[in-house]
């Protein structure tokens, strides 16, 4: 597990994804999103870590600390990983709090959840990130009704927004200079 400050209330953690096997087209950790909303403490795409004690821990104290309910979102419905155990602990909602915006992508059944806040976006498998930069997934990830092209042009709009960030599942993050990352992607 890393964890990662990325700005007050606006946290990255990795963990150690159940279903990885080797020859994946992936690393074996993914990336998971904490931020301080104004009304509920988010949580994007979490997996609980193998530390799990000390993972709580933390998380514990941050909701107490906070004393605002705990909401989970996902990017993809197949991130759902840890969301059912922390849902029942918290008892956490599934809806997203103001300070959370979704930009839909139907044809791969994905959401880029947008963190105005933090010039943050937060995708789940469309984009992937390596060092500083992000690409558009392999064909492989995408299905019988999508193409790059597609996948491309759902993205553009995403140019409009002050992206500074982007906080992927797979791969290193963008932590600085996000819209020229995801401009160079979008091009390539």
């Amino acid at each position: 597990m890393t964890v990662e400050q990325l700005a007050p209330g606006l946290w990255r953690w990795t963990a150690a994804h159940p279903d990885w096997k080797e020859g994946d087209d992936w690393e074996p950790d993914v990336g998971c999103v904490y931020y301080e909303a104004p009304g509920a403490t988010v949580l994007v795409d979490p997996l609980v870590p193998a530390e799990r004690d000390r993972f709580f821990e933390a998380l514990d104290r941050d909701v107490e600390r906070r004393k605002l309910p705990v909401a989970i979102v996902l990017t993809c419905e197949w991130h759902e990983r840890s969301a059912g155990e922390l849902v029942e602990r918290y008892g956490a909602t599934r809806e997203a709090p103001e300070g959370l915006v979704a930009h839909e992508l139907p044809e791969v059944d994905e959401r880029i959840w947008w963190i105005p806040e933090h010039g943050a976006l937060v995708p789940g498998d469309v984009l992937l990130g390596g060092d500083g930069d992000v690409r558009v997934c392999p064909d492989s990830w995408l299905g019988a009704n999508s193409s790059h092209e597609s996948i491309r042009a759902a993205l553009r709009p995403l140019l409009d927004l002050p992206v500074e960030r982007i906080l992927v599942s797979h791969g290193a993050p963008v932590v600085a200079g996000g819209r020229a990352a995801l401009d160079a992607a979008l091009r390539a």
